[in-house]
């Protein structure tokens, strides 16, 4: 029979905190830049311009369709032979995973904003406001509120997919837990403990996005 051991787990703790530390930050850094390559090509989608759409069209297929995992690797390894830059496995992990991320953000801001009655616009457009001014102060202010459940879900599949830049050596917290478990030959216990402490921040973070769903559906 098995002995669990937990308590060895102690001497590790800083491991940890640093990991998780790198883990929040990573996952803070990867959101803030996917919305922003969200932002751009929902909007490129639904340009007016043919190469627009379909250039955006493509960078949300690309990443869509292809294993985050794979993304990683070829950022880290073949990215630089082609630009010819060298790449840190922070850079790397940071440039694939927000670009996976806007990927799906992309699809989210698009349908929230297509989900608007077209008669918002031409109301708009019908007290003189231009497409842009219709699009700032009609439709984004509605289609936020549609958007936001989706956008916090897609925020929280990303702090899960942070786990996979351990691949690339970031310290991250699965990365410094695979150093303490080799360190202490205890893996079921390392290895639980950070499944807990990633369903510690996890399990709360759904039970608000489950709330805020239930609210936004009272007020429609």
């Amino acid at each position: 029979m098995y002995q669990w051991d937990f308590g060895i787990l102690w001497s590790y703790r800083w491991l940890f905190l640093d990991g998780l530390g790198v883990t929040v930050g990573f996952t803070v850094v990867i959101v803030l830049l996917g919305l922003a390559f969200g932002l751009l090509g929902a909007f490129g989608s639904l340009s007016r311009f043919k190469p627009v759409r379909l250039l955006a069209l493509t960078f949300i297929e690309a990443f869509r369709c292809t294993p985050i995992l794979v993304q990683l690797i070829w950022f880290y390894y073949a990215l630089p032979i082609l630009a010819g830059v060298e790449m840190t496995p922070i850079t790397a992990s940071a440039l694939a995973l927000s670009l996976y991320g806007g990927s799906f953000y992309s699809e989210i801001i698009r349908g929230g904003i297509i989900s608007i009655d077209k008669g918002q616009s031409e109301a708009g457009a019908a007290l003189g406001m231009t497409p842009g001014q219709s699009m700032r102060r009609i439709v984004l202010p509605q289609a936020i509120k549609r958007m936001i459940p989706a956008l916090m879900n897609q925020s929280i599949i990303q702090f899960k997919n942070t786990s996979l830049v351990s691949v690339l050596a970031v310290p991250d917290l699965v990365y410094q837990s695979q150093v303490a478990a080799h360190d202490s030959y205890r893996p079921l216990e390392t290895y639980t403990a950070v499944a807990v402490a990633y369903a510690a921040i996890l399990i709360p973070l759904t039970i608000i996005v489950r709330r805020g769903e239930k609210r936004l559906a009272v007020g429609e």
